[in-house]
């Protein structure tokens, strides 16, 4: 139906509830980026936080390929990037500003949000600070020339745009997490 916004995904025949929160789709994707987590715990924390009753699962493989469409916004045109140029756990701060510009409210605030309304918002985020640092990562990824004012950018903000590794986020969380016992 046109319009409507999918809370269930059909696997093996039978329709099955989704948590359609773009918190938990959130939560999935920072899994999925996850370096540490094997291919198997990956899909295990897919099948689980997404649907309300992984239990009544009866193909995993097909309810995987289901989860990754509603992922990724069903069958919403995609952009083809070779390269990861955002992370959604990194970026957070620079995210949900652009998307509170584009909703027109702060989203964090609302009790409940499907995600592909979220993916709505994102891509409809203008000019600013998310829109720069995508831009010239993506010109990296593809090994394209950076202008005079984006090289200087990238200079200034290193750390925003250059995406940690495994070892720099385990080495950043290690630090916080010793602070937070001292302190």
């Amino acid at each position: 139906m046109i319009g409507q916004l999918p809370k269930t995904l059909t696997v093996g025949g039978r329709r099955l509830a989704v948590r359609s929160d773009y918190r938990v789709a959130l939560t999935i994707l920072q899994a999925m980026n996850d370096e540490v987590l094997t291919d198997r715990l990956k899909a295990q924390v897919c099948i689980k936080c997404l649907y309300e009753r992984p239990g009544d699962i009866t193909d995993v493989r097909e309810a995987l390929e289901r989860a990754a469409w509603f992922l990724d916004g069903g069958d919403m045109p995609k952009r083809e990037h070779s390269a990861r140029i955002i992370d959604w756990e990194q970026d957070e701060g620079i995210i949900f500003p652009a998307v509170n510009k584009a909703a027109g409210c702060e989203v964090r605030a609302l009790p409940y949000m499907h995600w592909w309304t979220f993916l709505g918002y994102f891509g409809e985020v203008g000019e600013g600070l998310l829109s720069a640092v995508l831009s010239i990562r993506s010109k990296m990824a593809e090994g394209k020339p950076l202008d005079k004012h984006e090289r200087e950018f990238l200079r200034r903000n290193r750390s925003l745009i250059v995406l940690q590794t495994a070892e720099e986020k385990a080495a950043e969380e290690e630090t916080e997490y010793f602070l937070k016992t001292i302190i």
